[in-house]
């Protein structure tokens, strides 16, 4: 008896779709209906996005030895089992922090939001762990954490970093609205070496276009060289480090 109102329904359905394929124009009416409701769906919020998206006064934008590093991270597949999303659950902002906010994605092509997590979500690691410990763990993943799965990536030690494409990538990134100067394009490799090797004597440039704040240190340990391991840890150590406002407007539990 319970199951008789489902059988009814499951009929009445089978009937009206073998009706539809019957006749082309009325099932090319019902997929365009269908593509149409979930499309507007899908578009309506956007019309709303200037209300929905936090303003984040103290924005600052990836220099470009951080912007190489996230190319590294996804030339590597890194997003392929972290994720770069807190989500609004609390067990998540316990573990992990503040939930991300809009505002913090807002100059990211492509965004990482991801929902795979074979290894913790990354969105807070920023300065969590040393720039040390970030080199150790990356070379030998299994040496800090034995349960972990990572592949080791030793060989971004070895390998210098390409300087030459830096201008020309934020360039490309500035036609997508991600508002780079005409001095940040022009200056792009010369700060990728003044944020990585301080001792080089450009340093000062980079705190000039990036604000006091930014990471100017030897990432990799290795003095003589700009390397891919300096890219991806400056990358992983700015990662929640881009704006203050999710702690501004996230009061802790109990608050």
């Amino acid at each position: 008896m319970f199951l008789k109102p489902f059988a009814r329904f499951f009929e009445f359905h089978a009937r009206t779709h073998y009706r539809a394929e019957r006749h082309s124009m009325a099932l090319t009416g019902g997929i365009i209906l269908a593509a149409s409701v979930g499309g507007f769906i899908e578009i309506a919020p956007l019309f709303t996005i200037d209300d929905t998206v936090e303003a984040a006064a103290d924005m600052r934008l990836y220099t470009p030895l951080e912007q190489a590093g996230r190319d590294i991270y996804i030339r590597e597949g890194c997003y392929a089992c972290h994720s770069q999303m807190i989500r609004t659950l609390q067990d998540e902002v316990d573990r992990y922090g503040p939930y991300s906010l809009a505002a913090e994605s807002q100059y990211d092509h492509p965004m990482l939001w991801g929902s795979k997590r074979t290894g913790p979500d990354l969105a807070r690691v920023g300065e969590k762990y040393s720039d040390d410990w970030q080199v150790r763990h990356l070379v030998d993943p299994r040496a800090l954490v034995p349960e972990s799965v990572m592949p080791q990536y030793a060989f971004l030690l070895d390998r210098p970093l390409a300087i030459e494409s830096l201008p020309a990538r934020l360039s490309a990134l500035r036609a997508v609205g991600v508002p780079y100067t005409d001095d940040q394009i022009v200056s792009a490799a010369r700060d990728a070496y003044g944020q990585a090797l301080p001792d080089t004597g450009n340093a000062d440039g980079v705190l000039e276009r990036y604000g006091e704040e930014t990471n100017v240190r030897i990432f990799d340990g290795r003095r003589d060289r700009l390397t891919e391991m300096d890219a991806l840890v400056a990358y992983l150590q700015i990662l929640g480090g881009l704006t203050e406002l999710p702690a501004e407007t996230q009061p802790l539990r109990g608050e």
